[in-house]
């Protein structure tokens, strides 16, 4: 008894020091000890998922659990166009936490020194359509999972890598979309496909404020969520992309890898080889659910524009995956009834597969990273006495260079001005016009993509679209593989040197073909200064030397009656300078050759006023398009009108009509009636795409068109098999194909473009009959059309030669009828300025 009751004293003495120790350790070892963090029900005050997240609540979720939790912290990256925060949830151990900046310094070597090292970085991206919401939902789930959990797999992962979490890629279509859906949702949940919940109203969730799907903009990048979502990936240079989608209502679960023989050759192939590993761990994952899946159908690879393939083309990969939508709380499918709630579980475990596998395959992603930057990280320019590269030139238009190298710029792509004007292959580089990007740099993988031209291709399917080389998008003279001295390249942008002009001055000239133009000519007319421009070409002279000018050309005469030659001076270089517009002074009006400046073939440019048809029946991404030309380009005020409100409209208020792709199935006889009476009475309707077919129907287009049955009859299916239909179907669609056209010169609306040759995308079974009426047709597709992507024999026999733009007179008006539209993404800069002729000179001529 005694030795047991010294054994019972001893334990008593020592358990307070061992529990104090115990305590001691807690404190010191697990820092979550103590630590409160927010769940997402008690943030919500009702189950995730029970009613559709708002992108506010999921900003202040992060922030509250960022404030809280020693693993979170976070990133903005800017703001959307309705001003909305875009935030990622960081979230890593503690300690790493601690050496963000140092492990932030150490990514940036991987692209120019090979170094590889510190954690793996996982970027997990959700809901960049904004009716996809069941990611942004597991997003937020996942994020408390990560910050709260002492697993030993997370405990793990977050001693080894960085996981980044993006909720919301998309915030101003998120809103919409929740906001449409929470309002029709009853407290009955309504499952019929049919219910106003499931059927959003136009434009839908999925696009952003101008309407644009922000996933195919990765590399246009002419919005703010994307250009803050690039800057994120190479501020980061992840290892691991996760792409968070939904698909249409009656599939089950995709990932990735996708269709084989519809991966861009450029991918490398351990790309696809890593893909196919991380596969199984989705699989295992989704299994474990009885959840069914498939892979390797439907989607591919192809188009660097993407989510899932940025990352591709930039050292990371990236895997896609699609979730069947319930579009609401839940929806009859044919799979059975499919709900948010089960739509959530399942981007949550995909979720979870891609943590594991991308840290149980960490080593093979750091080696796959390391070998694609391999023999591409830069070197000193001055190692070697020239560079070879790509050398191009925008002819005459500053503000396209412009536009690329702040492009460049985003994507991490060197380049260099020229310090003297060069001559190649015939062409003149100017200075002020021209740059030359080398091969020999990091981001080598990444430009050669952007630049690339193809026409041949193992399938002819495409997801998006078959090409998209920018040197046609911006329409730029390009040569290849050229090798130039240091002695001729800075790094430093040529300095804008805005002219001058004396007392003597009696007129300022501007060429159109600076892209820039047409926004200083807005802001002009806006401001109460008369500006003509020329309907034919002319020479004149200045400073005593003989100078040519194009039509199209602008003349600000400085006598006019309302302003002084002082204050439409001081109008004019303020405006210049803002727009880095060259202003060419003259001190006289007559010209050495062609017309005089005081000629009535200066005609007067009056001011504007546009209406974009807008609302059901229109293609949402078109009216988008033009509404972000027209207001965020030009800084034209723009009516939208909702296709059903028309009839109430007084048209005569409104200078230019403009009709983007779309059925217009609602229009009535009587609206064309009124539509006919404006364009009489001086009125120009502006149209594209499958609005033709609507105006070709109410007789206000008399050109024939052809449809999609005209050129489907050019294809001959005899003698193929049941198992080549797929492949006979792809074949006739166009994906996306850069043509070719060739221009009348001397017609108006091709004033300002740099040759009789222009690139556009096409991207719909659409064209004109063969007119004999040659005075109507501004444009033609070329003899030999296609300059880059996927565009059957059979297309490219019957576009040759055809008409492809048309303008037709109406009395005192007229009709611009265009079979593609050439804003496509808005990256199409080298044809707007087709649609700024459109706006501005076409009506002085009716």
């Amino acid at each position: 008894m005694l030795r047991i009751g010294l054994i019972f004293l001893c334990a008593f003495l020592i358990l307070p020091s061992f529990l104090a120790e115990a305590k001691k350790t807690r404190l010191t070892d697990n820092p979550l000890y103590g630590v409160t963090t927010t769940s997402p029900e008690a943030f919500l005050g009702y189950p995730l998922g029970e009613r559709l997240l708002r992108h506010d609540q999921i900003n202040t979720y992060l922030k509250e659990i960022a404030q809280q939790n020693p693993r979170v912290s976070i990133e903005n990256t800017g703001q959307s166009h309705e001003a909305r925060q875009q935030l990622t949830a960081v979230i890593t151990s503690p300690e790493n936490q601690a050496k963000l900046d140092e492990i932030l310094a150490e990514r940036q070597q991987i692209k120019y020194l090979g170094k590889q090292g510190g954690p793996l970085i996982i970027w997990l991206a959700y809901s960049i359509h904004g009716d996809e919401i069941s990611g942004a939902h597991s997003a937020i789930k996942l994020s408390h999972m990560l910050a709260t959990s002492e697993e030993k797999w997370v405990v793990n992962l977050l001693d080894k890598a960085v996981v980044l979490i993006t909720p919301s890629q998309n915030p101003d279509g998120l809103d919409r979309f929740s906001t449409w859906a929470n309002g029709y949702a009853g407290k009955v949940t309504v499952s019929d496909p049919n219910h106003k919940e499931h059927k959003q109203g136009w434009p839908t969730g999925r696009s952003n404020h101008y309407l644009a799907d922000l996933n195919r903009d990765w590399l246009f990048l002419r919005h703010p969520e994307s250009q803050g979502r690039v800057a994120l990936f190479h501020r980061w240079q992840p290892h691991y992309v996760g792409d968070f989608h939904e698909m249409g209502h009656n599939f089950t679960y995709f990932f990735q890898p996708g269709v084989p023989e519809r991966t861009h050759p450029l991918t490398p192939a351990g790309n696809q080889k890593l893909t196919a590993k991380l596969a199984a761990y989705h699989q295992a994952e989704l299994d474990a659910k009885k959840q069914n899946y498939f892979s390797r159908q439907l989607f591919d690879d192809f188009f660097y524009g993407k989510g899932s393939t940025y990352p591709d083309i930039n050292g990371a990969i990236g895997v896609l995956f699609e979730q069947a939508s319930a579009r609401g709380q839940q929806q009859d499918s044919v799979n059975g009834v499919l709900s948010l709630q089960e739509a959530i579980e399942n981007q949550y475990a995909t979720s979870i597969s891609s943590l594991k596998g991308a840290i149980a395959l960490k080593s093979e992603l750091e080696h796959y990273q390391a070998e694609f930057f391999k023999n591409k990280h830069q070197k000193a320019m001055k190692k070697k006495p020239h560079q070879a590269g790509l050398l191009l030139s925008a002819n005459n238009d500053q503000g396209r260079i412009n536009a690329l190298t702040k492009l460049l710029d985003q994507h991490l792509i060197a380049y260099y001005y020229l310090t003297k004007p060069l001559t190649q292959g015939g062409v003149e580089f100017e200075v002020d016009n021209s740059l030359f990007i080398p091969h020999n740099q990091a981001q080598s993988s990444l430009l050669k993509a952007m630049f690339d031209d193809r026409t041949e291709f193992v399938d002819p399917t495409f997801y998006d679209i078959s090409t998209w080389n920018l040197q046609h998008a911006f329409d730029l003279t390009l040569r290849r593989n050229i090798k130039l001295e240091l002695s001729v390249l800075s790094q430093t942008a040529p300095e804008f040197q805005p002219d001058s002009w004396g007392d003597n001055t009696v007129a300022l000239l501007i060429d159109w073909r600076q892209s820039q133009a047409a926004s200083l000519l807005q802001q002009l007319l806006e401001q109460g200064v008369m500006v003509k421009f020329a309907a034919k070409p002319f020479s004149i002279a200045v400073a005593a030397k003989e100078s040519d000018f194009a039509a199209g050309t602008l003349q600000i005469p400085l006598k006019q009656d309302n302003l002084s030659a002082d204050e439409i001076s001081q109008k004019v270089g303020k405006l210049a300078q803002e727009f880095k517009v060259n202003i060419v002074a003259v001190d006289t009006s007559a010209a050495t050759q062609g017309i005089d400046l005081g000629s009535p073939d200066f005609k007067v440019i009056k001011p504007i006023r546009p209406l974009i048809i807008s609302g059901k029946g229109t293609s949402i991404a078109e009216v988008g398009q033009l509404w972000y030309y027209l207001d965020n380009t030009l800084g034209v005020a723009t009516t939208l009108v909702d296709i059903n409100n028309l009839a109430l409209v007084k048209l005569s208020d409104y200078s230019h009509v403009l009709m983007a792709d779309g059925n217009y199935f609602t229009l009535n006889e009587r609206f064309a009636r009124k539509l006919g009476q404006f364009a009489s009475n001086g009125g120009v309707v502006i149209a594209q795409k499958g609005a033709l077919d609507w105006l070709s129907k109410s007789n206000l287009l008399k050109t024939n068109l052809r449809s999609d049955r005209f050129y489907k009859q050019l294809f001959d299916a005899d003698g193929l098999t049941f198992d080549k239909k797929s492949k006979f179907k792809a074949e006739q669609e166009i994906g996306g194909a850069i043509l070719e056209l060739k221009l009348d010169t001397s017609h108006p609306i091709n004033f300002g473009l740099n040759d009789d040759r222009l690139p556009v995308l096409k991207n719909q079974v659409l064209g004109f009959s063969q007119t004999t009426n040659d005075f109507t047709v501004a444009a033609k597709y070329a003899s030999d059309p296609l300059l880059s992507g996927y565009l059957a024999q059979e297309y490219q026999s019957s576009f040759s030669n055809s008409p492809a733009i048309i303008i037709e007179s109406h009395n005192k008006g007229a009709v611009v009828a265009m079979a593609d539209n050439l804003l496509f993404r808005n990256i199409w800069l080298g044809s707007q300025k087709v649609y700024a002729n459109a706006l501005y000179f076409i009506p002085a001529l009716h």
